[in-house]
């Protein structure tokens, strides 16, 4: 087994030195744990990267990919030698950070430090539950654990304490967590910044701590390892001290050796140290043959899982029904009529409430539904009434509670939805947001399906003041590729909404209001068309200006509207509720809701107007709030802001220098 970790250290040293870029250390310092814990440890199945059996390994200081390549190389996931020495090159399979759905046996996509390490903890919840409901937790057939590799930098980083505190609360027995305390970061030693004792900070978590003295050492990992799969209730973290480039002769323990080549000649120098031949990207037959009876021994325990696992749904029809709608994230095709049939029209509702509504159905008819918000779901709704808290006791509850953690959330969502079991929902009020903007990418660049909830969202919040009233988010949002964001204007486009998120196949957020929005008449809703982004949802012949607007500002336009008409102008309304849904229809449907040749065109939307220039044009009005908000009530606001007809209607008029309308 030594020579397998050597080997990866050289492959590490050479893949890195022939792309000149790249993290040699951490590859080189976790070596011995990582091929201990794939050879012997770790549950995969290399001939179907993808088996639901299988333990999840997240590689959480993702800077270190070479060390999950050499390993993917050497366990036969086709990832070939050519491969790994196009390490970072473009078109390869080796990217400098390891990428979901990019390169087979990678289970998550990690760069940001901690986020891996997070998201393992939603692997986690979701493993539980998944065994849980399918009634599997006394079987042993999904009793799958997540091993985690994380760095300094990782437990440095404030949201792997957001997720440690909830894992250990949880008592999510199947994560373990190798830390490597090699106490090198790029500027140095970690002391000039980190002096804190990280095993002491996860036993008040409420983890079990194992410290590994020397993690260099194969053997020593192995008992480590062997204590660490035998279950006391808790979470581990395995604290394991390396030497980052473990086997360079003059970088060893240095901080050169984190982010840059070692050099052709100290390369030379560690595989002489190493008793390995100078050859670049050599590796032994002996290490191969090694490799590839484990593989076979693997595949043949994977082979024996699914027999067992299909005896299982075979005896239990209606359990196994249940397990293929949560593994399958079945959505029934009549999703939007069941939705409709929920619809409450008949008084003003805000949106969140609506959405609230719309999620208690959609629990009845989705099981893979769950999910929950940041100590907010009396506030946004996200509680599904009928779905038990999930807990350390209760793990089939759908009804998780994050505490005030929003960044964690995100990120423990996007391992949840890692999972492929479940559709993971999110909450908080919309300003937070900004806490959970790298969970919210990382779900985009992964292409994740989970909805994200954010409510109160506009300076409709009112008395709480700017610090609460969300300006620019929108525009943050809409600017993230393969993000789709969705601002229904009332009850009936808010189940629009939902079928649309539920059908998607990546991220989507519902922007909701705190307060009241009055319901389309029956004429209006009958035209709702969500899922195509934008419509027509009122018009005159040969009408002369258009007014977008999306949200609780589809009223304030409709309303305005009726101004303009009474001054002899026609016009067109087009609710827009997400842009990104409409940029995605045909050129053809685009320009039939906005001509070309009309050019008089205002957006309308209490938020920041930088982006509407894309649909009002050059010559066209975005009204907005450019501007931070005030605490009042927002009545007031909405005078002082000028979101009134009358108000609107007189920037229309001064813009366009058309008194008529």
């Amino acid at each position: 087994m030594k020579l397998a970790a050597d080997t990866i250290r050289v492959l590490a040293a050479d893949a890195i030195q022939k792309a000149k870029s790249g993290h040699p250390g951490m590859p080189m310092g976790c070596a011995d744990f990582a091929f201990t814990l794939f050879y012997k440890y770790l549950r995969h199945n290399p001939k179907n990267p993808k088996w639901l059996g299988r333990d999840r390994f997240v590689l959480s200081a993702g800077h270190g990919s070479m060390l999950e390549y050499a390993l993917l190389h050497l366990f036969e996931y086709g990832l070939s030698m050519d491969e790994l020495k196009a390490f970072r090159q473009w078109g390869s399979r080796t990217p400098g950070h390891p990428e979901y759905n990019h390169t087979a046996g990678v289970d998550i996509t990690t760069g940001p430090l901690g986020s891996g390490f997070a998201s393992a903890v939603g692997m986690a919840i979701a493993g539980k539950h998944l065994a849980a409901v399918g009634g599997l937790e006394q079987s042993g057939l999904l009793n799958y654990r997540i091993f985690v590799i994380a760095g300094d930098g990782c437990m440095m980083e404030g949201v792997s304490s957001e997720a440690a505190s909830l894992a250990g609360h949880l008592k999510l027995d199947n994560l373990i967590c190798f830390y490597d305390d090699n106490a090198i970061s790029i500027e140095g030693s970690t002391n000039l910044a980190f002096s804190e004792d990280v095993g002491k900070r996860f036993e008040a978590f409420r983890w079990r701590v194992l410290r590994l003295d020397n993690a260099n050492d194969v053997a020593a990992c192995d008992r480590t390892l062997a204590a660490a799969v035998q279950s006391d209730g808790r979470p581990t973290l395995i604290i394991g001290k390396t030497q980052i480039a473990f086997g360079a002769p003059d970088k060893q323990g240095k901080a050169s050796a984190h982010g840059e080549p070692l050099g052709e000649a100290e390369v030379l120098a560690t595989k002489r140290a190493l008793g390995l031949p100078e050859e670049a990207f050599h590796v032994a037959p002996e290490v191969y043959a090694m490799c590839h009876a484990r593989v076979e021994a693997l595949e043949q325990a994977a082979a024996a899982w699914d027999r067992e696992f299909q005896a299982f749904l075979t005896a239990d029809a209606g359990r196994a029904a249940l397990l293929s709608k949560l593994i399958n994230r079945e959505v029934p095709e009549n999703i939007l009529a069941e939705l409709l049939e929920a619809v409450q029209d008949d008084k003003p509702l805000a949106s969140r409430v609506s959405s609230g509504m719309m999620l208690q159905k959609a629990a009845s008819l989705v099981p893979s539904l769950l999910g929950g918000a940041a100590d907010l779901a009396p506030s946004t709704k996200t509680n599904i009434k009928a779905g038990g808290d999930f807990s350390a006791a209760d793990r089939c509850g759908r009804n998780l509670h994050f505490g005030v953690r929003e960044m964690a959330m995100g990120m423990v969502g996007n391992g949840m939805a890692l999972t492929e079991c479940c559709i993971p929902y999110t909450s908080t009020f919309f300003v937070f947001s900004d806490y959970m903007k790298p969970a919210l990418r990382l779900a985009a660049i992964q292409q994740l399906h989970e909805l994200y909830f954010f409510t109160h969202d506009s300076f409709y919040v009112g008395e709480d003041g700017p610090t609460h009233e969300p300006v620019e988010q929108l525009a943050m949002l809409r600017s993230m590729p393969g993000m789709t964001v969705i601002r229904p204007a009332e009850v009936h486009e808010v189940a629009h909404a939902w079928a649309a998120a539920l059908r998607a196949s990546g991220p989507v957020v519902l922007v909701l209001t705190r307060q009241d929005l009055e319901p389309f008449a029956p004429e209006l809703a009958a035209r709702v068309d969500v899922a195509r982004g934008a419509y027509v949802l009122s018009d005159d012949e040969n009408f002369s200006a258009i007014l977008i607007a999306s949200g609780s500002e589809v009223n304030l336009a409709l309303q305005t509207a009726a101004l303009m008409r009474r001054q002899g102008c026609k016009v067109r309304v087009v609710s827009m509720p997400s842009q990104e849904l409409f940029l995605q229809q045909d050129p053809a449907y685009r320009d039939a809701v906005l001509p070309p040749d009309c050019r008089k065109r205002i957006s309308l939307e209490a938020g920041a107007t930088f982006g509407w220039e894309r649909f009002v044009g050059l010559d066209g009005l975005a009204i907005g709030l450019d501007h931070f908000g005030a605490s009042a009530p927002y009545k007031v606001l909405m005078e002082k802001f000028g979101f009134t007809p009358e108000a609107v209607l007189r920037k229309i008029q001064t813009y366009f220098n058309c008194g008529s309308c």
